[in-house]
């Protein structure tokens, strides 16, 4: 049986670029946009082009150059913001306009200064203008995990009846819980007329650190796209990590119904090192997936364990995912094993003995040094001298 796609929205150009510092030139974006075509996202959010002329032109470049992946633009529940939103993507061989408007009471009351029923009236005049100009159009009902959950079906019929396609759900301000979102998909599937005929999204933010969870309870919920961001790049805490939903749906799939999508995981890591180059925006180590100590051991009992069988710390293989294989790292902290199979690596072949006087010295170096190279260990095999000096 074929499993069933979950559509991959990236808007690492869009939402990620707006990271404080994180600002890319059109020339960036274009190599950005060629690595997601390769990584085979669905969707390539390239910007919002109402933002400024620069944004603009950068969303048209994408448009026309771009080939494999839709390419959408965002814009605000206004006529001039969906009309430059076409100027830039209608070259596109899969263009897309992105209309969003506020749902929320606090959003309607304070930022817009709507009221409810203005606020359906805009969703409705703003969704028809775009689906007459483009025929894929995706409405987001900002912040609608802090929305009255009835309100929010009105908001939800209104956009899918003036003619969008996808409907987007998006825990703006990181909000929500995984067992809240993943109900309230189910209840706008449940109570919105017409919801079985649009593609249902989601689109989390990470403030209180469950971007990644609250987008598979999503999934489980029924959203069959998600919207995310090359290493969780965005605004405030950033947004879902692309890389951590990929390897969790293809890690557990019975936990998902066995959905999968069109991604080509094996370059998560070069993708993720482009973006983090470009953006200047590092990416921490222990970082799931495409962290330098993601595939890295250092413990002797997990480096024991390893070298037996990979499987008993690594859930997925580190080529999967774009990586060369896993790293023993050799430190205070491994063992025997582990110090035994590096040697063997470097032409070493010791008997027990040997071992057992290579790993006494080594360990009195790993508590001087954090790391200890490969230089150290020819050095503690082939010198009958004390071990070298920390450095």
């Amino acid at each position: 049986m074929k499993a069933a796609v979950v559509k991959i929205f990236d808007t690492t150009l869009r939402d990620g670029e707006q990271s404080p510092g994180a600002t890319l030139t059109t020339d960036e974006k274009l190599l950005v946009a060629d690595q997601l075509v390769r990584l085979n996202v669905d969707v390539i959010e390239a910007g919002f082009p109402a933002a400024s002329p620069g944004d603009l032109a950068a969303v048209k470049e994408i448009a026309l150059h771009v080939r494999g992946s839709a390419v959408a633009a965002l814009a605000r529940a206004m006529i001039s913001d969906i009309t430059t939103a076409w100027e830039a993507v209608r070259d596109a061989e899969q263009p897309v306009i992105h209309v969003f408007l506020a749902s929320s009471e606090i959003h309607l009351a304070h930022k817009l200064k709507l009221s409810p029923e203005e606020a359906l009236q805009k969703i409705k005049a703003s969704v028809s203008y775009a689906r007459s100009l483009c025929p894929t159009v995706e409405f987001s009902a900002e912040d609608a995990t802090r929305s009255n959950w009835e309100y929010l079906c009105r908001v939800c019929e209104t956009a899918i009846q003036a003619g969008a396609t996808t409907i987007n759900i998006p825990d703006t301000v990181g909000y929500t819980l995984p067992h809240e979102y993943e109900a309230l998909f189910r209840y706008l599937s449940e109570h919105v007329p017409g919801m079985d005929s649009v593609t249902m999204s989601a689109h989390c933010h990470d403030d209180l650190g469950m971007a990644t969870a609250n987008t598979l309870a999503a999934i489980r919920g029924g959203a069959r796209q998600v919207e995310v961001t090359i290493n969780g790049l965005g605004e405030r805490a950033g947004n879902t990590p692309l890389e951590e939903v990929v390897m969790a749906l293809r890690t557990r799939p019975e936990a998902f119904g066995h959905v999968d999508t069109n991604i080509q995981a094996q370059y998560l890591l070069a993708t993720s090192q482009m973006v983090s180059r470009l953006t200047s925006m590092p990416v921490q180590p222990n970082k799931a997936i495409i962290g330098a100590n993601a595939f890295a051991h250092e413990a002797g009992i997990h480096q024991d364990g390893i070298l037996k069988n990979r499987l008993t710390y690594e859930i997925m293989t580190p080529q999967s995912v774009g990586w060369n294989e896993t790293k023993l790292i050799l430190g205070k902290h491994s063992g025997r094993h582990g110090l035994d199979a590096r040697l063997r690596q470097l032409g070493h072949h010791l008997d027990a003995e040997q071992l057992k006087e290579a790993y006494t010295r080594f360990v009195a170096l790993a508590d001087q040094k954090k790391e200890i190279s490969d230089s150290d260990l020819i050095f503690i095999v082939e010198s009958s001298e004390e071990t070298p000096a920390a450095v």
